[in-house]
């Protein structure tokens, strides 16, 4: 069986505190977006997981997918997978592949297996993978708070905007992120500012992980001037970076962008 996993990116991202468990609380919107990777699974004698495309560093065995495998296993006597994983999304550019991947292996197995596991049982299992896991079960726009694993739906439309996404040749360390962010209650809650029209949103919407990522990487910061320079409605870096999108009232092409970048268009 085959699917196709795919990105996400945060519509504003408020670090509000950091908690005893040494986890911080926060708050986002997560956005599906069209970059996806693809994954199948397969019957086979041992499960292993092998990786294909974009390189992902480590182990394929430590990879999210086979430890979704290993955590439906432990409930369900399910056979031997073999998970052939193919990498587009971008590692280190707060785009969520890996956790893409990991919840759409999730819901491959309930349903090659007729497990008859629920939305919110679904979630549950991918929480226990990563924060951000829970949000590609149902894969619709979410508020996100607390660990960022805990949700509420959010009825927010931006097919209407052309949007671009640039992720640089640098990876930015997600625990490296956190070490530099100073959490801060918003004097505003992204749930009230993100419902107001995007051409409000650039100094209203922002990323606490930036002031700290542009100064270790001031290439991230100029992709998010060259983005406003070129017309976007609105620029943000997605999660810790190290990608950035944006929002277009019309279609563009951006070549001096493309000569270092990627950049990925129509998304």
């Amino acid at each position: 069986m085959l699917s196709f996993p795919n990105a996400k990116i945060n519509l504003g991202l408020n670090i509000t505190e950091k908690r005893a468990d040494g986890y911080h609380n926060l708050e986002t919107i997560f956005y599906p977006i069209n970059i996806k990777d693809a994954v199948e699974i397969t019957d086979a004698d041992i499960t292993s997981c092998k990786i294909h495309g974009v390189d992902i560093p480590g182990d394929a065995n430590d990879n999210l997918c086979f430890k979704a495998y290993q955590l439906i296993k432990k409930d369900f006597d399910i056979p031997a997978q073999q998970i052939n994983l193919l990498k587009n999304i971008p590692v280190g550019a707060g785009l969520g592949g890996g956790s893409a991947d990991c919840a759409f292996v999730i819901k491959l197995l309930n349903e090659k297996f007729s497990l008859g596991l629920s939305v919110e049982r679904m979630e549950d299992y991918a929480r226990q993978l990563g924060a951000d896991c829970a949000f590609f079960i149902e894969n619709k726009p979410v508020y996100a708070f607390n660990k960022g694993d805990e949700f509420e739906k959010c009825e927010i439309d931006l097919s209407a905007w052309f949007k671009v996404l640039v992720k640089p040749p640098v990876h930015v360390s997600t625990a490296d992120a956190y070490a530099h962010v100073k959490p801060q209650k918003p004097l505003q809650s992204l749930k009230e500012i993100i419902h107001l029209h995007p051409t409000t949103w650039k100094y209203k919407v922002i990323n606490d992980f930036e002031p700290s990522v542009f100064v270790k990487y001031p290439q991230i910061r100029q992709i998010k001037t060259s983005l406003y320079d070129a017309g976007a409605t609105f620029a943000l870096m997605s999660g810790s970076g190290s990608s950035v999108f944006a929002l277009f009232s019309h279609p563009v092409k951006l070549p001096e962008l493309e000569k270092n970048n990627l950049v990925f268009y129509g998304i």
